[in-house]
């Protein structure tokens, strides 16, 4: 099967997806974001009537996919487009009920697929905002202003402090495991140890108490950060958020960069976006992307790379790119091995890579391009898709482009010419990838690739800035196949042939295991350890069986639990 490129992508605007993640503050349906001068709030106020799908109300600020669109959204403009601000406060327009977390009537009914990408991309929403708080000055706090339970509690553990109101009545709970048979999937787990160093026994006695325990108790066990009076929250929380965001550095009276919509056509075969398309071969269950390198010359310096806003190529590739693979990820179920390519023009890319280093440092701009360029290649990072890098002459897999390669469970390089092309394919190792967009372990891709083989990855240093043809590459370690012109097209199709071959379950847990070796984080705890648990546990009778506790919660019923321990 040859691949098709970027110009075969036949679009139309009538095969638009069953989920978009496009929206902006005039169209939530669940939230408020409202900013004052350095200090912006945003206060959950879901619409029960609006849930994604039909078949259930979201009372109680319970929460599906369409409510964490908006929070997502939402994060990535208070970065780009309110760089004044320093602290971010969530709370809730409910009186008494903070959140009583992931709707139950939205995961009974779901599809095991749909409830694992529901909690992935919740899961990556709530690195999203801790991410803020540790990189780009906006510290979130949460203002828990009523009950929090399960998701309601985990999205305050996002926050890098709790405020729970002390009612007599409010308690913060993660009741999964008695309630559901399921587990605390956003984090909730991981962040009690790794995050809020809450002893193990208490952890225990708090995760297995469906009721969870109130400000005076949490506060001790350090589920929270402080118990405030109802006479006394409100000033609280805005005394506490002047204090944090008077200790932030953030540019002053910087103007912020809009995030426009984006331009994207949608077609039976392919995704196009001005600079990512992608082609949809069905019947191969293969997805080919294309990522285009820039058409014109880096910024001068970092005024311009502002002015130019979403029309400056790391950042509208970022965005592009983050779209598709949320898209593809959500929509398109049975596309399981994705090819990734790259066309344009090598200088130009590393035009741009060089710009981003130089500046990443010193502009808040440069700088929040690069942490959301980071985020879209850890969200490739933890998607369940067998991923190939195609590596032929007039790509540009260079610096922050060469990560997309890097990102491939294998790549393939051409060797030597094609016959009607006088290129050959080459790639450039830049300082980009010695740690600038490091995975959820904390490590380099690179770092990754030759972990325990240190002059190795001494080796690739050395190369640093050379253009590398196949046989350079792959002498380096740096590509698994390089074919020859002759064999190119054989070889590729026999490997896709070979993948789509194989149980997508199995490859699925094969490639998670082996993208992330090393340390762990709690990031790669949450993804490698708790969502694979949450994966196998919602799939298994005691959650989702006719008598299960997903199907009965609600119905006064008890679930009808097999004691067998497997």
């Amino acid at each position: 099967m040859a691949l098709e490129t970027a110009e075969k992508v036949a679009t139309t605007d009538d095969a638009a997806p069953a989920v978009s993640f496009a929206t902006d503050p005039t169209r939530y349906a669940h939230w408020h974001l409202s900013i004052d001068g350095v200090v912006a709030t945003l206060t959950m106020d879901v619409d029960e009537h609006l849930g994604l799908r039909p078949g259930y109300a979201m009372k109680l600020n319970s929460y599906d996919l369409g409510v964490d669109i908006e929070l997502h959204d939402a994060v990535q403009r208070l970065r780009f487009e309110h760089p004044e601000v320093a602290c971010v406060i969530i709370t809730s327009a409910k009186d008494r009920c903070f959140s009583a977390g992931a709707n139950i009537g939205m995961l009974a009914q779901a599809t095991h697929p749909w409830k694992v990408n529901f909690c992935k991309f919740t899961n990556e929403t709530r690195l999203e905002i801790e991410d803020a708080t540790a990189n780009s000055g906006q510290t979130y706090i949460a203002a828990v202003n009523g009950a929090a339970a399960g998701g309601g509690y985990e999205l305050a553990l996002a926050c890098d402090e709790i405020l729970l109101i002390d009612d007599g009545s409010s308690a913060v709970s993660l009741p999964e495991l008695p309630l559901l048979a399921v587990l605390p999937a956003t984090g909730g787990l991981t962040r009690l140890g790794d995050k809020r160093h809450v002893r193990r026994d208490l952890a225990d006695v708090f995760v297995t108490k469906s009721e969870g325990v109130k400000a005076p108790t949490a506060l001790r066990w350090g589920l929270v950060d402080a118990a405030i009076a109802r006479g006394q929250f409100d000033e609280s929380v805005s005394a506490r958020a002047a204090s944090i965001a008077a200790q932030r550095s953030r540019p002053k009276a910087a103007p912020g960069v809009v995030l426009e919509p984006l331009a994207v056509s949608f077609g039976k075969d392919g995704i196009a976006y001005d600079h990512v398309s992608a082609v949809l071969d069905r019947s191969a269950g293969v997805v080919t992307l294309t990522i285009a390198g820039p058409a014109d010359e880096a910024p001068n310096d970092a005024h311009e790379a502002r002015s130019l806003g979403c029309k400056f190529w790391p950042l509208a590739v970022a965005r592009e790119l983050d779209d598709l693979i949320l898209n593809l990820r959500t929509n398109e179920l049975t596309l399981g091995t994705w090819v990734i390519r790259t066309a344009g023009d090598m200088r130009g890319v590393l035009d741009h890579d060089r710009f981003m280093l130089e500046h990443r440092e010193t502009d808040w701009f440069v700088n929040e391009v690069e942490l959301l360029v980071k985020r879209v290649l850890k969200r490739l990072d933890v998607t369940s898709r067998s991923l190939l890098a195609s590596i032929e002459p007039g790509s540009c897999f260079g610096g922050l482009l060469l990560e997309l390669a890097l990102v491939c469970d294998e790549q393939f390089m051409l060797d030597g010419r094609m016959e009607d092309d006088e290129r050959s394919a080459v790639i450039v190792v830049t300082e980009s990838n010695l740690g600038v967009y490091p995975m959820g372990n904390a490590l380099s891709r690179l770092e990754s690739r030759f972990f325990g083989r240190a002059s190795e990855l001494d080796a690739v240093r050395v190369a640093v800035g050379d253009p590398l043809d196949a046989a350079a590459a792959s002498e380096l370690g740096l590509v698994t196949v390089i074919p020859d012109a002759i064999d190119w097209e054989d070889e590729l199709r026999i490997a896709l042939e070979q993948r789509t071959s194989f149980s997508p379950d199995a490859l699925t847990a094969m490639e998670a295991s082996l993208r992330f070796v090393g340390p762990e984080t709690m990031e790669s705890k949450i993804f490698g350890r708790l969502t694979a648990w949450q994966n196998w546990i919602f799939s298994r009778p005691n959650a989702i069986g006719p008598a299960g506790a997903l199907r009965r919660y609600g119905s006064g019923q008890r679930a009808e639990l097999s004691r067998e321990r497997v």
